[in-house]
């Protein structure tokens, strides 16, 4: 019998419309390769859709998702609501692609759906997706682990004045949004202000970096599989100016080399990197790791659900790919079979008496 995914996408998050590519992407990988696939797409309000045509990009021009029948993650799959909301069917699925890009769908919140609906989820589980979610999370988990990584400040306060605490130039950076969105390069005080206006915008608080000369931008992904893991070649990714935009990273501003052209001694360094981190966090799923080449190496940032799942890290075609999705699929269930424990029954409840919590009573 046929493994039954569920890839969900989407989500109440800037990266939604870059989610969709990457969801649809994967559904049809495993629709090709012979998987049953249960496209499953977060509206940007929140909201919950499934169905085979979400699998399909053209469905989302015009909002045409919306005509999908709504759904809910549960009980070990999907239950699909009818026209008035009430409980259609129920699909049973045996694991779950998480495909989302950013906010809650990338940050935890899909992990903790999916652990709480008893679904195997080939992704990153609910602590290292949220806490690389927030840059200023990140830095604390590579300073923990010993990983250099640019010196920063983290502010939280709109107005606060920190324009002399600054080695310029600088690059100002939402503390939790990807593709490059509210990025900005300051070469003085007054583009910092402005950097800052712009990316309180889209976030609460902000990481101001100092801007490493000379840098060269190093990606390079992990996963794990038949209990290995396996780690990618390293990419450069070239932009057209100082620092990766989103327009450089999808409408063809940017291009990458693969491998990147970096001595041998660097590259094994990358890799090494990757794959410490990807270890002592006991991470799963693809994980894309960002580095920048300066006088130094430093890990700039991890990306527990990458664009296109960083596919073009790991193979040559999308035939190719499916691969290494199916080896990711069946290891989350392997792990999740593994991963059952004896849930402890006290008893506590049937020595309570029943009017002893009434009235506020203890």
């Amino acid at each position: 019998m046929a493994q039954k995914v569920a890839v969900i996408f989407g989500g109440v998050s800037n990266e939604s419309e870059i989610s969709v590519i990457t969801g649809t992407m994967a559904c049809n990988i495993l629709e090709n390769g012979g998987k049953e696939v249960l496209p499953v797409f977060i509206s940007r309000e929140g909201k919950f859709f499934a169905g085979e045509k979400l699998s399909d990009i053209k469905t989302f021009k015009n909002g045409g998702y919306s005509k999908c029948n709504a759904a809910l993650i549960a009980d070990g799959g999907a239950y699909i609501l009818n026209s008035r909301g009430k409980i259609k069917k129920h699909i049973p699925v045996d694991c779950v692609l998480n495909c989302c890009h950013g906010g809650y769908g990338e940050g935890g919140g899909l992990s903790g759906i999916c652990a709480a609906a008893g679904l195997p989820l080939a992704g990153a589980g609910i602590f290292e997706s949220s806490a690389f979610m927030d840059k200023y999370l990140t830095k604390i988990i590579f300073e923990g682990l010993g990983v250099k990584t640019a010196p920063y400040i983290y502010i939280r306060k709109k107005n606060e004045d920190v324009c002399d605490k600054i080695d310029y130039p600088a690059i100002v950076k939402p503390v939790s949004l990807g593709s490059s969105i509210g990025v900005a390069k300051a070469e003085n005080a007054e583009e910092l202000k402005a950097a800052l206006d712009c990316a309180f915008v889209y976030d609460n608080a902000v990481i101001v970096e100092k801007f490493l000369e000379n840098r060269r931008e190093i990606n390079c992904a992990a996963y794990f599989a038949n209990d290995e893991i396996v780690v990618s070649e390293c990419e450069e990714a070239l932009s057209c100016g100082d620092i990766l935009s989103f327009e450089d990273k999808y409408q063809g501003g940017g291009r990458s080399v693969i491998p990147a052209d970096i001595p041998k001694e660097t590259s094994e360094r990358i890799r090494g990197i990757t794959r410490t981190v990807y270890q002592k966090l006991n991470m799963r799923g693809i994980v894309r790791f960002d580095f920048i080449i300066s006088d130094d190496v430093y890990l700039s940032e991890v990306n527990t659900v990458p664009g296109s799942l960083a596919h073009y890290l790991f193979s040559k075609s999308f035939k190719e790919f499916y691969g290494v999705l199916d080896s990711v699929l069946r290891q989350a269930e392997k792990d999740f079979v593994r991963s059952r424990k004896t849930i402890l029954t006290t008893g506590i409840l049937q020595n309570i008496p029943e009017n002893a919590l009434k009235g506020g009573k203890k």
